[in-house]
């Protein structure tokens, strides 16, 4: 809501165009004129009789006027009286009466009359009167007594004040006795009862006058009425009189409308031009009549008719002739109506259609002076020059009277003077003094000399050129000093002078020059116009809805010109902001904390500038939880059911949905409130259901979108009366805690459920399909009841009923239970495997005779381990599997299994007591898999020409390896692939020396292995072959190595060329598109651990150098090891071991040179090409799970280190450990990572394990078998 205002807006500039025009023809000053009444007292003045009079007439002239007064028409010598006295320099009387003087003695008519050389002004006569406010007349008032239905009048009577008093009527206590349509006061003060009623009764009925003018309140004597009915009439008379009519009559007799004011049927009504007009009419009846006004032959006026005193007064204001006509009042009630005609006659004062003004002419020019005034009746206008009427006035040949206007010719510097016009009828009468001023005087520009006139752009601009001289100059308008004359449509030249721009641009700045010239001579006047920029609110505040004590904000963004500066206020209802600290005003911001119920209404942003105003409001509607209901009342009470009403708090500008019905026990559960029911919002009235034997109190909550309201306050208590119970327990069951019991259960009644006191229960029960009596028997208020001696898992028939003091509820349903269960007795039988695939295989079994289950069967259960993997000679632990197939089904699915494995398992039935006997273990063996990637790829000793290449074995081979594929091809400049060139290599190498390549080539590798179903999957890597025989100082890291643990993992690289310490470890979780997590190296090491990991998770990792754009390794995956519920002590850091293990370390190595001797002289073996391949512990880290080395097995176990293992930081092996793991066969792992990555071990020696169900063991290979194996 957006509100703008210019200070040159059109209206703005009307008003100062008329004061310009009364402006144009003041005579300065300091030219000759005669006087002008410029200020008097009004012509009815009342004063108060306890002050001073004083009595207003100022005048200006010059010469400055002599003053003068009459005293009902005749000379006051204010010399005489020593109480008055006259301003200086005024004609202003002071009567001085506070110094002994009485008000009384100086009521009159008084004229002033100013004087000098050019004429004489008069002022209105002006009629003195003290206020008068005299006190009631004594009088002795008897007691009203009045028939219950009867109308009343009590009469006020004030006594004559001046002015007339105000009139009310209050009780002893100062309480304002209260009025409606049946009681009120008219408008002469007396007080009208349309028909009494026994709350009538008191004896403080009392009228009050207040006579505003002496501040002063009168009081009449107290008024008593008594009412009485016809009843107590009829029972005071009745011995008395045997009128059957009187003493049988109704107690109040219904009576049509009366007319109490205004009396008969017609009455006439005079009002005066412009006054208010108000007609009355107050009528008896029973019922209270209603009242409606017409005006006959026409409407009653639009937006000036209004209806007061319970529409009993017609108020019109402004009432004109046309107001005049009949106006009927009409009173009905259920038994009639009644009416009453007013005629109007508006009658007028007289009023002014053309009022003189002064005349300035100069010497021989001629000139009128009208007087025209109307009213009703018509009056009559008369002439005075000089405060004398004119027919006795000194002739003056120039002037002729011509009814109301005088015509001056030739005039002469005699020729000045003052005329009085007075207009006069019965009603009233005006005067006005219009001087005529003869004068030859050349033109004067008035308005100051470049004057600065700023206005809004679109907006009117009023140049001001107020000006005098004798004859009246014409006045011309230039833009600039030496612009042409303005003219045309865009331009309105005033009266007075001035010049308006109805639309200033803002080209229209600039300078403006005013001409004014006549015979006597011509002067002219420049002034500066400037035009502005509006101001604009551009973000306006908006409405808001906000909830008490929240926090809300108005803003008020402005654009403004840049010369202009504004002001910004906010208003709250259009009046100034609250003093309170919780309004914060900000630059272009209102904001209102902890808002309370008060801060509701509308806010205004008003921007202010010293030519503009804008301003903009928004709505805050302040929102809450309701206030909670009250007036509680019962109603209808029967023994199952109430009335609840209430009367509903205030909303607080959020709509109440619903009412939220609560009881309390009182007797059962003091203080506990329970929900009972919701109604609708708009319903007060709710009929409850009771339950017996409760004391119930009640209590409302009302709920808008806001919230909940408090809780009303309680209702009246209400007991109900006891009875038997009307339900029986819920949830009722039977079931066996033993073989040989039955155990019967149910949800027991509520106190409030139990309908009355004694409450107890009625067990009985019977086995099912057998023709047995119902066993039955009563127990106190529990929820349990065994019985014992039951054969096993057999259906009962129960029933559980309750019962009272007052009797039994009815009878209850039955529900099925059963005698305790026991465990199955029978194992399931044909049991067959179908092994689907590698990792899948289908079990079936025959389902178990249903007795023999001896419970509920709830299943079945498939027990099923690896044994061994058939790749292998090793063994691990083992860990059952089981999978619970669920109801009566034979079959199941045992998905995740290993690859060339064999594995065991076993059925069992389930039932609610436990599992049955395991049926006779089944072997089955899964078929060969494709393996998993070789564990790792090297390429080391570049040349010319040629790269070797070192791998290890699948971690998981799933079979027996064929061979192993190597692909490889060169990479240009541009990252483009050469041709791929393919090599199968057989299963038992490890190694390989690829000759033949191109000097100075990038060669990508793709490798994987092979078993008979076919090829897994590959890893990759790229070398360089060196450009000569120097060693190559192209940067490279490859050969990235992990060791992962359960939270953490050592990582390791090698790096090939220029010194380079600024390495960086990325990592991630794989398959994740999170970003990579950096990790800074310390110092040219290569290699870091990477700790806070996740248990369980993949991770991929890269390492990188800083300071060189897209120079990395290629990714890596590695896997931790699952979280542990325990630690184990770890044996392997224990000295004692430590030192044990070295020794047998030494043995071992011993052991293997003798083997290597042996070997030599029986024949020849690649024994130092592989003792190459795995020396270096750097090119062939150490693990960190088992901390051992890779050495060489025997021909099966012929595997590297696993790459990414699996075993947990707290050296226990898991199920999810690779068979051919030496971890798998060692005590505990001994190898360590300090926190700066560097390596701690020693050597373990393999232990033996025996699996979980101990159905095959296996020897440990001994440093001897290991010392034969290979011979």
């Amino acid at each position: 809501m957006l509100k703008k205002k210019n200070i040159s807006a059109s209206k703005a500039s009307l008003v100062l165009f008329l004061c310009q025009i009364i402006s144009a023809l003041d005579v300065p000053l300091d030219l000759l004129q005669p006087p002008t009444i410029t200020q008097q007292s009004p012509k009815d003045y009342i004063v108060d009789p306890r002050e001073n009079i004083v009595i207003q007439c100022e005048a200006k002239g010059k010469p400055p006027p002599s003053f003068s007064w009459t005293r009902n028409g005749t000379h006051f010598d204010i010399d005489k009286d020593a109480l008055v006295t006259m301003k200086p320099n005024s004609g202003t009387l002071v009567i001085n009466i506070m110094n002994g003087g009485k008000a009384e003695a100086y009521e009159g008519v008084y004229q002033c009359t100013a004087r000098n050389e050019r004429g004489a002004a008069i002022s209105n006569n002006i009629v003195i009167r003290p206020s008068r406010s005299p006190l009631w007349t004594k009088e002795k008032l008897e007691p009203n007594h009045v028939r219950e239905g009867d109308s009343l009048v009590l009469h006020c009577r004030p006594p004559v004040g001046l002015p007339p008093p105000i009139i009310f009527w209050m009780d002893n206590a100062f309480q304002k006795l209260p009025q409606s349509e049946r009681v009120s006061q008219g408008l002469n003060g007396d007080l009208y009862f349309s028909n009494v009623q026994p709350e009538d009764s008191r004896e403080d009925y009392i009228c009050y006058a207040r006579f505003n003018h002496t501040q002063t309140i009168q009081q009449k004597q107290p008024i008593s009425v008594k009412v009485f009915s016809m009843d107590s009439l009829n029972d005071t008379i009745a011995a008395n009189l045997s009128d059957t009519d009187i003493y049988g009559a109704k107690s109040v007799t219904e009576r049509q409308p009366v007319l109490l004011t205004p009396t008969g049927s017609t009455s006439t009504k005079v009002e005066l031009r412009g006054n208010v007009l108000l007609l009355e009419c107050i009528a008896a009846g029973l019922p209270t009549p209603v009242i409606r006004w017409i005006k006959e032959g026409g409407e009653l006026p639009a937006n000036r008719t209004f209806f007061e005193n319970f529409k009993k007064t017609l108020k019109i204001i402004d009432v004109s002739e046309a107001d005049s006509g009949n106006y009927k009042c009409i009173a009905r009630n259920t038994l009639g109506s009644v009416h009453h005609v007013i005629s109007v006659t508006v009658k007028a004062a007289p009023y002014w259609i053309t009022a003189p003004r002064n005349l300035v002419l100069s010497p021989g020019e001629d000139g009128t002076l009208i007087c025209r005034a109307n009213g009703n009746p018509k009056p009559n206008i008369s002439w005075l020059a000089n405060g004398v009427p004119i027919a006795i006035a000194p002739e003056d040949p120039s002037r002729k009277v011509d009814g109301d206007t005088i015509i001056f010719s030739h005039v002469q510097e005699r020729s000045s003077a003052v005329y009085q016009c007075n207009a006069s009828n019965e009603y009233g009468y005006l005067l006005a003094n219009a001087f005529v001023n003869v004068l030859a005087e050349p033109p004067r520009i008035l308005t100051p000399a470049d004057k600065l006139y700023q206005v809004i752009a679109d907006s009117p601009a009023l140049l001001d050129c107020a000006y005098f001289g004798s004859p009246k100059p014409e006045i011309e308008w230039f833009k600039g000093v030496k612009g042409s004359i303005l003219r045309g449509s865009e331009y309105i030249f005033h009266y007075n002078g001035t010049l308006e721009i109805p639309v200033a641009q803002k080209d229209s700045s600039g300078t403006y020059t005013c001409v004014a010239r006549n015979e006597l001579g011509k002067i002219q006047n420049e002034v500066q116009l400037e035009v502005k920029d509006p101001t604009m609110i551009i973000k306006q505040p908006e409405y808001k809805v906000i909830q008490r004590y929240g926090q809300v904000s108005f803003e008020c963004i402005i654009k403004h010109d840049s010369t202009l500066l504004p002001t910004v206020i906010w208003l709250k209802d259009n009046d100034v902001l609250p003093d309170d600290e919780r309004f914060l005003v900000g630059k272009d911001n209102l904001t209102i904390m902890n808002v309370t119920d008060k801060d509701d209404g509308t806010y205004t942003c008003v921007v202010n500038t010293t030519l503009d105003s804008v301003s903009a409001s928004a709505v805050l509607t302040v929102v809450a939880r309701p206030n909670p209901p009250f007036d509680l009342e019962l109603t209808g009470q029967l023994e199952r059911s109430i009335e609840l009403s209430w009367i509903p708090g205030d909303e607080n500008n959020s709509p109440i949905t619903n009412f939220v019905i609560e009881y309390e026990d009182g007797l059962h559960e003091p203080g506990v409130w329970h929900h009972q029911t919701e109604v609708p919002g708009t319903q007060t009235t709710v009929h409850l259901k009771l339950s017996p034997y409760v004391n119930y109190s009640f209590r409302v909550i009302a709920v808008n979108e806001i919230g909940r309201s408090q809780p009303s306050e309680p209702s009246e208590q209400y007991l109900t009366k006891s009875a038997s119970p009307d339900e029986n327990p819920s949830n009722v069951q039977g079931i066996g805690s033993e073989p040989d019991n039955l155990v019967i259960t149910w949800e027991s009644l509520t106190d409030f459920q139990s309908n009355g006191p004694g409450l107890q229960y009625k067990v009985s029960w019977r086995q099912k399909d057998v023709d047995d009596e119902w066993t039955s028997v009563i127990v106190a208020n529990v929820s349990k009841y065994i019985v014992s001696g039951t054969p096993t898992f057999v259906p009962y028939e129960i029933k559980v009923q309750a019962l009272n003091d007052l009797g039994y509820a009815p009878e209850p349903s039955e529900v099925i239970g059963h005698s305790g269960e026991d465990l199955p007795m029978v194992a399931p039988g044909n049991v067959q495997v179908h092994v689907i695939n590698s990792t899948l295989a289908k079990v079936h079994w025959d389902p178990v005779p249903l007795k023999s289950v001896r419970g509920h069967l709830q299943g079945y259960k498939v027990y099923y381990w690896k044994v061994q993997s058939l790749s292998r000679r090793s063994r691990r632990h083992v860990e059952k599997n089981i999978l619970t197939f669920r109801g009566n089904k034979t079959f199941g699915m045992l998905p995740g299994l290993e690859p060339y494995s064999s594995y065991k398992l076993n059925v069992r039935v389930v039932n609610g007591k436990g599992e049955g006997p395991a049926s006779p273990d089944k072997v089955f063996k899964t078929p060969e898999g494709v393996p998993s990637s070789p564990s790792f790829l090297k390429i080391t000793n570049p040349t010319l020409d040629s790269l070797t290449l070192e791998w290890g074995s699948p971690i998981h081979p799933n079979g027996v390896l064929t061979s192993y594929i190597l692909k490889f091809q060169p990479i240009n400049n541009t990252h483009e692939l050469g041709p791929l060139v393919e090599i199968r290599i057989p299963a038992n190498e490890s190694s390989l020396i690829l000759k033949n390549l191109n000097y100075s080539t990038r060669y990508k590798f793709y490798f994987n292995a092979q078993t008979s179903v076919g090829s897994g999957s590959q890893i990759t890597e790229e070398a360089v072959t060196i450009m000569d025989e120097v060693q190559p100082l192209y940067p490279r890291i490859r050969n990235i190595t992990t060791a992962a643990a359960e939270t953490y993992a050592n990582i390791s690289w090698e790096y090939e060329g220029p010194d380079h310490t600024n390495f960086y470890v990325e990592y991630g979780v794989a398959g994740s598109k999170e970003d990579w997590k950096k990790e800074i190296v310390n110092g040219s090491r290569s290699f870091f651990v990477l700790k806070g990991l996740t248990p369980g998770t993949a991770y991929k990792v890269r390492v990188g150098a800083e300071g060189l754009s897209g120079f990395r390794s290629s990714e890596d995956v590695f896997e931790t090891g699952p979280a542990m519920a325990s630690r184990q002590v770890d044996i392997a850091t224990q000295g004692w071991f430590i030192g044990l293990m070295c020794a047998v370390a030494l043995l071992i190595l011993i052991l293997l040179i003798v083997c290597f001797i042996r070997r030599n002289k029986g024949g020849k073996y690649p024994v130092k090409e592989k003792e190459d391949a795995h020396a270096d512990p750097e090119i062939q880290p150490m693990k960190e799970d088992d901390g051992t080395f890779g050495e060489y097995s025997d021909a099966e176990d012929h595997k590297p280190l696993k790459k990414g293992s699996r075993t947990p930081s707290d050296r226990t092996v898991k199920k999810e450990d690779s068979d051919d793991s030496l971890v798998d066969y060692g005590e505990g792992v001994n190898g360590q990572f300090n926190e700066d990555g560097s390596f701690i071990g020693q050597y373990s020696g393999k232990k033996e394990k025996e699996p979980a169900e101990g159905n095959e063991s296996s020897e440990a290979p001994s440093p001897v078998n290991a010392m034969n194996s290979f011979v």
